[in-house]
């Protein structure tokens, strides 16, 4: 897909995103995530301004032409920054740039940027427009709904009326504040309460805002009924984990004319994508741990999970581990139908 996608598109392809998450989400996740969804959004983890500018862009941002329509998330709080490698990214061809409001490590914040720029807006907003003003693809924005004793009502109205005001295209909220001092990243995700009802009426006052929930999200079945007052849904955790359930999305939330891919399916239209990493020198474990959750839940999973995780990493792993992995796990008489 060497044309950008145009922005009604890209609002079509944001009805579900996969979340951004440091150390997933990189290109041999997306690749696995697009074989189960062709529509769904997809976005890197999180590279910082100075990464891009100075480092190697290539191992940073480098990716497949199947896995458009895709965002890259940046980290950064200087507007010339923020703008000269929002140029850069979107040079390599990313569909969308977004801003990342939203992380709480004590590396993040130590940079001036992430969830801590929640109680500067008007920062935010400048990079919002030095962005929009360099770049012609969509800037976005992914925040929480405040951190630590803000008030909630308060702080994510100012970061909306800020980010919509500088141009930004949309705004995704992580429904739970942020809590700096006192909760690890991992505590984050979990810990503070999810305030689904607080997005909902960011999204009562902003009705023609593109307005997307995050955080908590597990199903389907619990996402789909926020899609009839909101514009997306992201998972992350979810999407990662039990990555079948990416295979329903283009039937339930694309209005897609198609059977669901099952497990099997992608994985075996994955294999081409697997043996041309290998080609190139990529560990087989570097891809495969990725696919671990596939098969959730189904018997043999735990044997599944089992060979690619200790076989996978020998050296010299190919294609023969994930057969045998895949032969582990026995599909029912629709499901191999389905697969063949």
């Amino acid at each position: 897909m060497t044309d950008k996608i145009k922005k009604q598109d890209l609002s079509l392809a944001s009805r579900l995103s996969v979340a951004p998450m440091m150390e997933w989400t990189d290109r041999h996740c997306r690749a696995f995530h697009r074989q189960l969804s062709s529509q769904a959004l997809l976005y890197t983890e999180m590279v910082t301004t100075g990464a891009v500018i100075h480092g190697d862009r290539e191992h940073l941002l480098g990716f497949s032409e199947p896995e458009h329509p895709i965002a890259c998330q940046l980290g950064g709080s200087e507007p010339q920054d923020m703008a000269e490698a929002a140029r850069i990214v979107e040079g390599f061809g990313y569909d969308e740039v977004n801003i990342n409001v939203g992380c709480p490590s004590d590396r993040v914040q130590s940079g001036r940027f992430g969830a801590c720029l929640m109680r500067e807006p008007e920062t935010v907003a400048a990079c919002v427009e030095a962005m929009k003003a360099a770049i012609s693809v969509p800037v976005t924005v992914k925040c929480r709904i405040g951190v630590d004793d803000q008030n909630p009502e308060e702080a994510l109205d100012r970061m909306a009326d800020a980010a919509f005001g500088a141009g930004a295209d949309a705004l995704w909220v992580h429904a739970r504040k942020a809590w700096l001092q006192g909760l690890s990243p991992k505590e984050n995700r979990d810990v503070p309460p999810l305030d689904y009802d607080r997005v909902l009426r960011l999204k009562a006052r902003l009705p023609e805002k593109f307005i997307g929930l995050n955080g908590g999200l597990e199903t389907l079945d619990q996402a789909e009924p926020y899609l009839e007052t909101l514009d997306g849904v992201m998972f992350g955790r979810a999407a990662y984990h039990t990555p079948q359930i990416l295979g329903e999305v283009d039937r339930r939330l694309y209005g897609q004319d198609t059977a669901d891919v099952t497990p099997w399916q992608a994985v075996r239209a994955h294999m081409s994508y697997l043996d041309e990493q290998l080609g190139k020198g990529v560990k087989l474990a570097r891809m495969t741990r990725h696919m671990l959750g596939l098969f959730h839940g189904r018997p043999g999973a735990r044997t599944w999970r089992r060979i690619l995780t200790v076989e996978a990493i020998k050296p010299g792993a190919g294609l023969e581990v994930v057969e045998r992995a895949l032969a582990a796990v026995s599909p029912s008489g629709a499901e191999l139908a389905a697969a063949e």
